[in-house]
């Protein structure tokens, strides 16, 4: 089969379009035809081998252990092991091979029952590509760190990235009052997902007092301390991506500021699972979830897919059609 592969950690030049084995079906696997794919933070972390602890947690200190990287994939069961019994031959799924050992970039992958779910009747293959990963983040942020409740007034710092644009869907659908952060050229398409006020990110005014009951920051730049104010008592903020620092500030301290701060500081792991891919296939066929894709590019692309995300002027996602 065809795969996009890497054989050592650096820029997009160390992807190679190659000819591999197609993998095998275990006992508890299923075999996926890739029909599309979609491209994620991680997976330039990984080509790149940065931050260093990318390396630690996926093996691979001076090499990678991950020799074919994405994993949002879409496509259809081409075959299934014996202990499987939640999907069979020809089924339309989609899901997250985070922890399947990634592999999405490549004609065929192998995933677990728990990685997947059917595809949401209404998107194309490469509509739902776009969602597992991302959507399944801003959901983990909104309903299980943040608790988010309806009525309560939200702001979503980095908007219009794949995640920043669910999360935006996801408070309105649970019935929050949404205030969206993101630069002025994406203001327009952010304004469009139901976001109640949309800000450009230049333009946040911090010195406002206790406006907000959650804070969800997608790209987190500035300073936890800086939105701490920003914040109601008893309020929750809640870090998913941006600089690895602040990520490291929230995860080692973030229990003492909550304290000293009146407010719950966290940060969130992702949890990849069957049930949260099926409350976001049920939100979509209902409607009232809808991926926001960029740009599409082939297999062959792959290289220049990441590069654009890298280059962080992406609106949504950057799908992969295999």
């Amino acid at each position: 089969m065809k795969a996009i592969t890497q054989a050592k950690y650096g820029p997009t030049e160390v992807l190679r379009l190659t000819e591999i084995d197609r993998p095998g079906v275990k006992a508890n696997t299923v075999l996926v035809r890739v029909q599309a794919a979609s491209v994620n933070a991680g997976d330039w972390h990984l080509m790149r081998g940065s931050p260093f602890l990318a390396r630690l947690m996926f093996g691979g200190l001076l090499k990678p252990n991950i020799k074919v990287l994405g994993f949002d994939v879409a496509g259809t069961v081409e075959a299934v092991g014996q202990a499987v019994t939640r999907f069979q031959v020809g089924d339309h799924v989609f899901g997250d091979l985070s922890e399947c050992g990634f592999g999405a970039f490549a004609e065929y992958a192998t995933a677990t029952e728990e990685a997947l779910a059917l595809k949401p009747n209404n998107l194309t293959f490469t509509e739902a590509a776009a969602v597992p990963g991302a959507a399944m983040t801003a959901l983990q942020a909104l309903r299980d760190i943040g608790q988010v409740q309806p009525g309560q007034r939200v702001l979503i710092n980095g908007a219009a990235g794949g995640v920043g644009s669910f999360a935006v869907q996801l408070a309105k659908a649970f019935g929050a009052d949404v205030t969206a952060v993101c630069s002025s050229a994406k203001v327009a398409r952010i304004k469009s997902l139901g976001a109640d006020s949309v800000i450009d990110y230049a333009q946040v005014d911090l010195s406002q007092k206790e406006v907000y009951d959650l804070i969800m920051d997608v790209a987190a730049y500035r300073s936890v301390f800086d939105y701490l104010p920003l914040l109601k008592p008893q309020g929750t903020y809640v870090l998913v991506g941006g600089a690895i620092a602040r990520l490291f500030l929230v995860m080692i301290l973030g229990s003492a500021i909550s304290t000293l701060s009146n407010r719950r500081v966290k940060s969130l792991i992702v949890k990849p699972n069957t049930t949260d891919l099926t409350v976001l296939k049920d939100l979509i066929e209902a409607g009232k979830l809808v991926p926001l894709i960029d740009h599409l590019y082939s297999l062959e692309e792959v290289p220049e897919a990441i590069r654009r995300l890298e280059q962080r002027q992406v609106v949504g996602k950057v799908a992969i059609r295999i």
